[in-house]
C-alpha cells in the first residue's frame, strides 16, 4: 500500500507527463512540490523500487503502467469528492480543491463506487475536468483553449486548467460559468488578449493568460 506522500508524487508525475508530453524532470517535480531536488530523488527511488515509475538518474521519470493505474485511482477519487462538495455540500468551486486534497487517500473501492452512484455517475468534476472511469481511463474532451479561438466563433466555457482561489473568482466576478456560451468579438493584435460576449449579453476582456487556462468546445 503506497503512503499519501506516494500517491501525490504519482498524481503529480501523471499531470507533468500529460502537461510536457513527455518524461518529467525532477525540477519540475521540485518546483511542483515544494520540496527539495535531494528529497525527490528519495521519493523517485522508493517508488522505482517499487516498480510504480521508470527513473534513471538525470534522465527523467515516467510511470509504469501500475504507476498510472494508481495515480489515475487517486485522480477519480480527488474529483468525485469534488462533485459531492460542490452538488451536495454546497462549496463554491473555488474552495473544494484542498479539501478533496486530503478526501483522495481514503482507498475504500466500495466508497469510492458508492459515491460514484450517489452522484449519478458524474463524467466531470466542477472544473471541468473529465473524471477517470472505474477501470482507470481517462476519457478524450477534444476541448481546445479559448486563446485559440478566432474572431467570430462562438463556443462553450467547458472548463479550466488553473484551479487557484483567486483565478476562480476572478471568472466568478467575470459571470464566466461553466457551460455559458460566449463569442470572441475582437483579439488584441498587442497583446493578445479577447473581447467576449457572454451569452448574446454582457460583453467582457479576457486577458491572454485567462483566455489559455479556459477551454471550450464548439456548439
Amino acid at each position: 500500500m503506497q503512503s499519501f506522500t506516494e500517491e501525490n508524487y504519482l498524481k503529480t508525475i501523471y499531470y507533468l507527463a500529460n502537461r510536457q508530453q513527455g518524461e518529467v524532470s525532477t525540477n519540475a517535480l521540485a518546483e511542483m512540490t515544494a520540496t527539495k531536488a535531494a528529497s525527490v530523488t528519495d521519493m523517485l527511488r522508493k517508488l522505482a523500487d517499487k516498480q510504480l515509475i521508470h527513473y534513471k538518474k538525470y534522465q527523467g521519470v515516467r510511470l509504469t503502467e501500475e504507476g498510472e493505474r494508481l495515480a489515475l485511482q487517486v485522480i477519480r477519487r480527488h474529483r468525485l469528492w469534488e462533485v459531492f462538495l460542490v452538488e451536495k455540500l454546497g462549496f463554491g468551486w473555488e474552495a473544494v480543491h484542498e479539501i478533496a486534497e486530503e478526501l483522495e487517500h481514503v482507498r475504500s473501492e466500495e466508497l469510492v463506487a458508492r459515491l460514484d452512484t450517489y452522484l449519478g455517475r458524474p463524467k466531470f468534476d466542477p472544473h471541468g475536468d473529465p473524471i477517470p472511469t472505474p477501470a482507470g481511463k481517462m476519457p478524450e474532451t477534444g476541448f481546445r483553449k479559448l486563446s485559440d479561438v478566432a474572431t467570430g466563433e462562438d463556443v462553450c466555457l467547458r472548463a479550466v486548467l488553473e484551479h487557484s482561489t483567486e483565478f476562480l473568482q476572478h471568472l466568478d466576478h467575470s459571470n464566466l460559468t461553466l457551460g455559458c456560451s460566449v463569442t470572441v468579438t475582437e483579439i488584441n493584435a498587442f497583446d493578445k488578449s479577447v473581447l467576449v460576449q457572454i451569452e448574446n449579453d454582457r460583453t467582457v476582456f479576457v486577458s491572454y493568460e485567462v483566455a489559455k487556462n479556459l477551454l471550450v468546445d464548439s456548439h
